[in-house]
């Protein structure tokens, strides 16, 4: 078992070094694009700035069709309302790259939930490109005959950590976590697309010295819904890491998207497929047989790829 680990962990290790600059860009051709950016708001400092300008520039080639904002775009205490200088700090004036100005889909992270949740679904009505029509939604994505079916969650009030520190997240114990999760399977059940992606901010695997409470509550609350209906990809962010892990007896890929701004350590557990500690964001891109999840760091390379084929 010994051997088998150290196995693992240079497997892991060798992974990550062997990055490749992004010089090709006809893998995305003739695919549905997107990207996924999370953890973000630090008011352009640390890394923010420099990998917020990678993302318009790569842009100009990829042509995403949109966003997955996975939470924590607003740190520390969240906003106070649709005119806070946050709202610009964090990004409007940080994400101002021509080829940025396109439907950013959020989900509510932990920071989000220290102030007015509201605040975050209204500014919808503010910004064009800020699209958050509820606290959990969903909407499928078509191109060239490819579909996508993306299901964004709130994942806070399915915490018990966040619902019963109702000082520090008062909004949180206020959601009814039952029907959020009846909804989830009632959407997933019908789901008829060629890939069905669903995103929230809390992992449920990860490699993290946060509470374990936070992915124990979510394997009893949400894994069920997700491997009853055999989603392809879960999306989160929070860890600050990226990191893709498989579970025995699942077909589920797990991804934690790594920090947009500020980056954590990280190492390998049971199930970990790829781990690093880089800062950045991921490029999905689908077609009728194959989804790819291209990790990509600060300097614009491909760390890693998750690949899932029909």
């Amino acid at each position: 078992m010994k051997i088998k680990n150290l196995l693992l962990l240079a497997l892991i290790a060798f992974s990550t070094l062997a990055t490749a600059q992004i010089t090709d860009y006809t893998p995305f051709d003739k695919k549905l694009n997107f990207y996924i950016a999370n953890d973000l708001g630090r008011n352009g400092y640390y890394d923010q700035k420099p990998i917020a300008e990678l993302m318009g520039t790569m842009g100009e080639e990829i042509g995403p069709e949109f966003v997955i904002a996975a939470g924590d775009v607003h740190h520390f205490e969240g906003v106070r309302s649709i005119h806070d200088p946050l709202w610009m700090t964090n990004f409007e004036l940080v994400y101002s790259h021509p080829e940025l100005m396109i439907d950013w889909f959020p989900v509510l992270g932990n920071h989000e939930y220290r102030g007015n949740t509201q605040a975050v679904i209204d500014y919808t009505n503010v910004s064009r490109r800020w699209t958050m029509p509820a606290r959990y939604y969903t909407r499928a994505f078509e191109e060239k005959g490819i579909t996508v079916r993306v299901v964004w969650l709130d994942t806070a009030p399915l915490i018990d950590k966040y619902r019963n520190d109702t000082a520090t997240y008062p909004d949180a114990y206020r959601q009814n976590m039952n029907l959020q999760l009846a909804w989830a399977d009632s959407v997933l059940a019908a789901a008829k697309e060629d890939w069905v992606i669903v995103v929230g901010h809390h992992p449920i695997y990860a490699e993290t010295p946060k509470d374990a409470s936070e992915r124990s509550d979510l394997q009893a609350r949400l894994d069920p819904v997700l491997k009853k209906h055999n989603v392809d990809m879960y999306i989160c962010g929070h860890i600050h890491n990226f990191q893709h892990i498989r579970q025995a007896g699942s077909k589920i890929d797990y991804i934690v998207n790594s920090s947009a701004s500020l980056s954590r350590k990280v190492k390998a557990i049971q199930g970990t497929q790829f781990c690093s500690p880089e800062p950045g964001f991921s490029v999905c891109s689908a077609d009728k047989k194959e989804l790819n999840l291209r990790m990509i760091d600060k300097k614009g390379n491909i760390l890693y790829t998750v690949n899932r084929k029909k």
